[in-house]
């Protein structure tokens, strides 16, 4: 596969002078970190990339500006590697981790729950505006894409998965039913929690838990 120089039809979302030290909350990856964008027909593209959690966007820093990949790049596009973690593109054009096993693959769609900070109610309460609102309310104004929200902003990350070992994909969104998916090796499963602490919304976890299932269950 042959290296070459990123040739993308830009779309320009904000620009920044220098990347913050902070971690990214609303960033798959603390900073934007070198990676490659593997096209179909086999170019690799050196790129630095981070995945917004909020906008659901693959982007990258090209001199202090962070841009997406426009149409043609993603109708185009095979995979993209960051910090040796592999994502793909699902039946929505939504990028997902995929991690692969024995025999099985498991997409991981990484999340985010936003809430806005409370505003004064009655009788001293508060109420919350929701995500959808935030969303329509600031996008235009490119917030979404800088490196930091505003201290007061609350996030929650979560994940959704799909599991495709052989018999069809299914979408796993709770632990209740990642639990009913390996209801045929309960022995499994139980004997993996008897060991750890399964955290659901840890993607680590759940691929752990998973591999040790379909590495033991052939």
């Amino acid at each position: 596969m042959k290296r070459t120089t990123l040739l993308l039809t830009l779309i320009f979302l904000t620009t920044f002078s220098v990347l913050s030290q902070k971690a990214l909350s609303h960033y798959l990856f603390p900073e934007f970190t070198q990676g490659v964008v593997l096209m179909k027909s086999g170019e690799e593209n050196p790129a630095l990339l981070n995945y917004n959690l909020v906008t659901e966007e693959m982007l990258f820093d090209q001199g202090g500006q962070i841009l997406a990949f426009a149409e043609v790049t993603i109708n185009n596009l095979d995979s993209v590697f960051i910090a040796n973690r592999k994502f793909v593109l699902n039946n929505k054009n939504k990028f997902v981790e995929v991690s692969e096993g024995n025999g099985y693959k498991l997409y991981i769609e990484h999340k985010c729950r936003l809430l806005l900070p409370g505003k004064p109610a009655g009788y001293g309460g508060t109420s919350q505006t929701s995500a959808v609102d935030i969303y329509s309310s600031i996008l235009d104004g490119g917030m979404w894409h800088k490196l930091e929200l505003p201290d007061d902003y609350k996030i929650k990350l979560f994940n959704v998965y799909w599991i495709d070992n052989g018999s069809g994909v299914k979408e796993i969104r709770s632990e209740r039913q990642l639990k009913r998916f390996y209801g045929k090796n309960r022995d499994l499963y139980n004997s993996f929690i008897k060991e750890h602490n399964l955290d659901f919304d840890n993607y680590e976890s759940v691929k752990e838990l998973i591999h040790y299932i379909e590495s033991n269950s052939k």
